[in-house]
This record gives structure tokens, C-alpha cells and sequence, in this order.
């Protein structure tokens, strides 16, 4: 018996008609953008009778808010001028930014003076901007703080360089929101590592001492932190000794966001596996050489969104040093409210001091996002 040939498909069960020549592969077109952009709407916002429901609404509600804003704020404003022309133009008085901006971004510092906090405020956000570089993390970095923070010293103090004296309690304005934001934190932070580490020591006395010191402050909001170091803690001294505003705002403010950001480093040093400190015990490592090369590293890179987000509410909240009588931005725009010329149009200064504070928080929380994807925090393990 012989098998099928190379030719005969009836032994295989195919027959020869079923065989067909491939045919040529029809081109198809992209869809349209108009298409896509219809395909789009028809799912996510007229899918069902729901989210038609909600969709039309918010069309109404933007076609409510948005016309009589944009008429407000552009087409009617009043752009320049006093404050009876803001009246006539029944509209955004943004003439009030131009007159009264200096008064808004440095308080009440002498007003001849005002290049100073000028000048000490470009220094300040050049470091910062510098620091937010990978390529400028070298040694070199901290005598650039060291000196820069010197330089905004002399100038807001002066006293020397034939600049006149200026204590704090006449600082104001953005200066006062950034050297308390920058300093605060800026000592927090390392203090914040050293209660995480403290909270998870072996040692029950430094366990229990980081542990009561981080709930007793988590415990009680900003304003009693701030206002025990502007009125309580001034009854402890000794008679005739004082205690400089600002330095007692800063304090204040780096105990309370200590005590939070430890929370946050805590959580990054507890997702490190167990194994990488056998490794580093095994490698014969000490402990602080252990956690400065091998854990630490790890475990920031773990809760920089959390870290950042304390940062940013640690920005916010310099709004509150005005229990201790100084002036941040917040205070002064208040204070450039008070003329009764201006007084009507107080909704137009308060939006020009939440742009301030927009823009540096957007910042912050941009550049989180930026170093989160440098520093590669979203791999699998």
C-alpha cells in the first residue's frame, strides 16, 4: 500500500477547493479625529444615563461660571488707576497688584529698603533652584548655602556695608514665608530621620522617647505649638532674656513638622526588606553605616511623596506665624488691604497671594514627580 502523494489532499481530509490563494491585505484607513474624539465622548461622558446627567450639568454649571468670571476678571477690569476707577469699571480692580505689590510682598520693611528682601528673596530661590539639579549635588553645594544664607542675612539685618539696621519684627512679606519654609525644613528633616530611627531603635529608653515626643506633637495643631513658643515660653526665661520672633516661629515650626515627616520616614524604613540589613550585616557593616549607605538611601527614595507633600503643607502653613507677630505674605497682603481706598477689592489681593503660593507649591510637586521618575522609585521588586 502506498501513502498519499505530495498532491493528494483526500487522504489529509482537505479538499483542494478548500484551499484558496491568500488574498492581499486590505488597507485600512486611521480613524478620523473628530471620530475618535466622538468614540471618546460617547464613552466617558454620555456612556450612560448617569454620567449624561452629571455631564450636562457641569457644562451648565461652567456655562453659569465662566462667562460672568472671564467678564469680571478681563473684559471689565481695571487694569491701572486708583481705586475710584476700579469703582467705575465694576470689574476686577487688578490695579490694585500695581499699587500696592510692594507693600504685599515685603510688608511693612522700610520702604527705601525694599531691594534688600528684593534681592535676598532672588538669592534664596537661586539656591533652591540650584539644589533641584542633580548635576549640582556636590560638596561644593552646602558652602553655597552656607554663603548664601550669610547674604540673605546681611541684607535683611544690614547694620554693616553702610545698610541700616532692620530688626525682624519689621520683616514681612515673601522673605518671611521662604526663610521660615526653607529653615524649618531644612532642620526637620534631618531631626525627622534621627525620631525614625529612635522609633524603631532597640533601646526602650530611645524608643519611648520617640514615640512620646512624635505623638504628644502630632497630637496638638500648629497654631498651640506656635502660640506656646510666642506667649508660654517667654514666661520660662529668666528676667530681662528674650527670644527673637522669628527664631521662635522657626522653632516652633520645625518641632511640629518634625514629628510628621518622621511618620513618613518611618514608613519607607519599614518597606526596606529584612534582607538588605542581614546584607549589610553580613558585609560587616556598622549600624549608622548600614543606614546611611545601605537603608536610609532606600527608604527616601521610597516616601518622597509623602515627604514632599509635608513640604508643601509646611509652605502653607507659615500662613500662622502671625500668632507670633510676624509678617508672611499672607499678613502682609492684609496689611495692604487696610487703606480704605483698597479695602473693597480684598478678593483681588487674595488671589494674587494664592498664585504666589500656587506657584511655588506646583513646583514642589512637579519636581516630586521629576524625581521620582530620576531616581527610577517605580520598579518592580
Amino acid at each position: 500500500m502506498t501513502g498519499p502523494g505530495p498532491h493528494d489532499h483526500s487522504a489529509s481530509g482537505i479538499a483542494a477547493a478548500d484551499i484558496e490563494e491568500p488574498s492581499a491585505v486590505s488597507v485600512r484607513l486611521p480613524p478620523q479625529r473628530s471620530r475618535r474624539l466622538m468614540g471618546w465622548a460617547r464613552e466617558n461622558l454620555f456612556g450612560s444615563l448617569p454620567n449624561t446627567v452629571l455631564t450636562l450639568l457641569a457644562l451648565w454649571l461652567l456655562w453659569e461660571i465662566v462667562p460672568p468670571l472671564l467678564s469680571w476678571g478681563l473684559l471689565h477690569a481695571q487694569w491701572s488707576g486708583d481705586g475710584n476707577a476700579c469703582r467705575e469699571a465694576g470689574g476686577a480692580c487688578w490695579a490694585l497688584i500695581g499699587q500696592r505689590h510692594r507693600l504685599m510682598l515685603f510688608g511693612v520693611y522700610p520702604y527705601e529698603e525694599h531691594w534688600r528682601p528684593l534681592l535676598a528673596t532672588c538669592v534664596l530661590i537661586a539656591l533652591l533652584a540650584t539644589s533641584a539639579l542633580r548635576a549640582f549635588w556636590r560638596p561644593w553645594l552646602l558652602a553655597a548655602w552656607a554663603g548664601g544664607l550669610v547674604a540673605i542675612a546681611v541684607l535683611m539685618w544690614g547694620g554693616v556695608l553702610g545698610m541700616t539696621y532692620v530688626e525682624t519684627d519689621r520683616w514681612g512679606g515673601l522673605p518671611v514665608t521662604l526663610v521660615i519654609a526653607v529653615l524649618g525644613l531644612a532642620f526637620a528633616f534631618p531631626f525627622s530621620i534621627l525620631l525614625a530611627l529612635g522609633r524603631r531603635s532597640d533601646l526602650p529608653a530611645i524608643r519611648a522617647i520617640s514615640v512620646g515626643y512624635i505623638e504628644l506633637v502630632r497630637g496638638v495643631p500648629l497654631v498651640s505649638v506656635l502660640f506656646m513658643a510666642s506667649v508660654m515660653f517667654p514666661l520660662f526665661l529668666p528676667e530681662g532674656v528674650t527670644v527673637d520672633k522669628l527664631l521662635r516661629a522657626l522653632v516652633g515650626m520645625m518641632l511640629f513638622t518634625a514629628a510628621y515627616l518622621a511618620e513618613a520616614v518611618r514608613g519607607g524604613l519599614q518597606a526596606i526588606p529584612r534582607g538588605q540589613e542581614e546584607a549589610a550585616d553580613a558585609l560587616g557593616l556598622s549600624y549608622w553605616q548600614k543606614t546611611r549607605l545601605i537603608v536610609l538611601p532606600q527608604a527616601l527614595r521610597l516616601v518622597i511623596p509623602p515627604i514632599v507633600n509635608q513640604f508643601i503643607t509646611c509652605f502653607k502653613d507659615t500662613s500662622l506665624v502671625t500668632i507670633v507677630g510676624l509678617y508672611d505674605l499672607l499678613a502682609a497682603t492684609k496689611v495692604a488691604l487696610a487703606d480704605p481706598e483698597w479695602r473693597p477689592f480684598f478678593v483681588e489681593g487674595y488671589i494674587a497671594a494664592a498664585a504666589v503660593y500656587w506657584c511655588f507649591c506646583f513646583f514642589m510637586s512637579r519636581y516630586s514627580q521629576w524625581l521620582e521618575r530620576e531616581l527610577a522609585t517605580g520598579h518592580r521588586r
